[in-house]
């Protein structure tokens, strides 16, 4: 299927994709003939300003599997699944005040390397290889899969030529790069990402002809879709087994969350690479306001196209294109694809332009920091001498090598029907032991490495026991159990171990947790948005 592109489309398009190119090669020109250190390419040199960070922390997050994935879930469920984003800016708030200060204190490229630091060599090896393993099979994967399916349904692109045009377009810059190119990249990347959702969902909304404007058509969905609307899903919801009730607020969602904002190597390292802490907390900031925009750029239009294909008289007022390639219960991730496919020319290459940048910012960036936890935290054990260039010449080549099989195993997810839920269920697998082993790594003295490496082995049997034992429990409360079990096991076997840990402790005060009025001020009125959000739609 192609839904027809114009020539306008194609130009719009083609000059947002030599703009990211250009600007991307132009960052990571050398400067004055000066070699690039493991530093400049894996930490950007330590120069990111608040914005930079903040821009780069939302690009990095919000991919194919929120415009594509999400989308799908909104018009499969509604705006319940908008939980991942307010939770995830209150989420944010947390990691910006008590996680990030200790990153920084200790002075790290990666999240491993604060595990050798805190524990030691065994568990950060595990928790190395865990990354990769999720990395390469589920994030990077995913992302070109959904973003290949989006190409696909648009412009009637097969499959895997979407795959392999997606990964080239990503390694054109951030391989030569690093996160240098990447972040900086990003700036560019979510003025497209924002503008070009925020333009899709206004036209998505004053296109239903019943109404007259974005108001209109905004009370039209919630009149004829109320259920849509709900935040908090009771029992006898069908997708109450992927968003459970209260549970979400107060259960598992808060170990997913945690996880993937406070512990996640390619989201913490635009934190880590800012040059200081002030910018970074500021930073976070501005993500979590820019997080609480998210779900009207990528929930919203699956919802609207969930009630515009639910109604013969707004398909038919639609034309022709309307009635092709109609998502359906089991293809809810054609949605949004389908929803760009009724844009008018001009406005279509923007709103793909916005899409193609959520897609090629998160794989640029999964890029770079599986390149950085391979170097950093696997080759240079074995090659403690490697020179700064041979360690960004194995980040290169290690980055290369996960794309090339990312991009062999992607076609093998298109029977998957809400590709989202897909990624947050088998992450979860092991984000209980990996939020546990880091949360008592940080904030309890007596967490020994013998309990750390025990939680790392025992994470998947764990998640897996409760999966296959419990059938009847959502996921997510699974994940929620899975925790606990694991964090009972760090205390049980650090308590019956001498302790010889301490030690290796990070010093922490309680002056390493103040924060400046900026942040302050805005974490009070992000959480305020956030309260009133649920509150009217409880």
């Amino acid at each position: 299927m192609t839904t027809g592109f114009s020539t306008l489309d194609y130009v719009i398009f083609a000059a947002y994709a030599a703009l990211i190119i250009g600007v991307g090669l132009w960052v990571s020109r050398k400067k004055d003939g000066k070699e690039k250190t493991a530093d400049d390419y894996f930490l950007a040199s330590k120069s990111l300003t608040w914005w930079a960070v903040g821009a780069s922390l939302i690009a990095a997050n919000i991919s194919a599997e929120q415009f594509i994935g999400m989308s799908g879930s909104g018009y499969a469920i509604g705006l319940g699944i908008a939980s991942y984003e307010w939770m995830g800016a209150i989420t944010l708030i947390i990691v910006g005040k008590f996680f990030l200060p200790v990153f920084l204190k200790a002075e790290i490229y990666t999240m491993p390397q604060f595990i050798v630091k805190r524990y030691d060599n065994r568990v950060r090896t595990i928790l190395a290889v865990f990354w990769l393993l999720v990395y390469v099979f589920v994030n990077l994967t995913s992302v070109l899969y959904l973003g290949a399916l989006a190409i696909r349904t648009i412009m009637g692109v097969p499959l895997i030529w979407g795959i392999i045009g997606l990964a080239l377009f990503a390694a054109v810059y951030s391989l030569y790069g690093g996160l240098s190119a990447v972040a900086w990249t990003d700036v560019i990347q979510v003025i497209f990402l924002i503008g070009g959702g925020l333009a899709t969902t206004y036209l998505a909304l004053d296109a239903i002809p019943a109404t007259q404007g974005i108001i209109e058509g905004a009370k039209y969905l919630i009149t004829e879709a109320p259920d849509k609307f709900e935040m908090i899903l009771d029992k006898n919801n069908p997708a109450y087994m992927d968003l459970p009730g209260l549970g979400v607020l107060f259960g598992g969602l808060w170990v997913a969350n945690l996880y993937y904002w406070g512990f996640n190597q390619y989201i913490i390292q635009r934190a880590l690479a800012a040059k200081n802490q002030g910018e970074a907390q500021k930073g976070i900031i501005f993500a979590g306001f820019l997080k609480i925009l998210i779900p009207l750029i990528v929930v919203v239009p699956g919802i609207a196209a969930f009630v515009i294909t639910s109604d013969s008289n707004i398909l038919s007022s639609l034309g022709e294109n309307a009635h092709l390639h109609i998502p359906t219960a089991g293809q809810s991730d054609n949605a949004y694809p389908w929803l760009l496919g009724l844009l008018p020319y001009g406005l279509k290459g923007i709103a793909f332009a916005a899409l193609a940048a959520a897609i090629v910012s998160s794989l640029a960036s999964m890029l770079n920091s599986t390149s950085t936890i391979f170097t950093m935290d696997i080759y240079k054990q074995f090659k403690k001498d490697a020179s700064e260039t041979k360690l960004v010449n194995v980040g290169r080549l290690s980055a290369t090598i996960a794309l090339i099989i990312a991009v062999m195993v992607a076609p093998t997810l298109q029977t998957l029907d809400q590709a989202f839920q897909y990624i947050q269920e088998y992450t979860g697998m092991v984000s209980p032991g990996i939020l546990a082993i880091f949360l008592f790594g940080l904030f309890w003295k007596r967490a020994t490495a013998n309990s750390a490496l025990w939680a790392a082995i025992l994470t998947i049997p764990v998640s897996m026991f409760f999966k296959f034992t419990f059938t009847t429990m959502p996921w997510m409360d699974q994940m929620g159990y899975s925790f606990i079990v694991i964090s009972i096991i760090i205390v049980i076997i650090s308590l019956l171990e001498k302790d010889n840990s301490i030690s290796k402790a990070i010093p922490i005060s309680k002056d390493l947790f103040k924060t400046d009025n900026v942040f302050n001020v805005g974490a009070v009125v992000i959480t305020a948005i956030i309260a009133t959000l649920y509150i009217i739609f409880w």
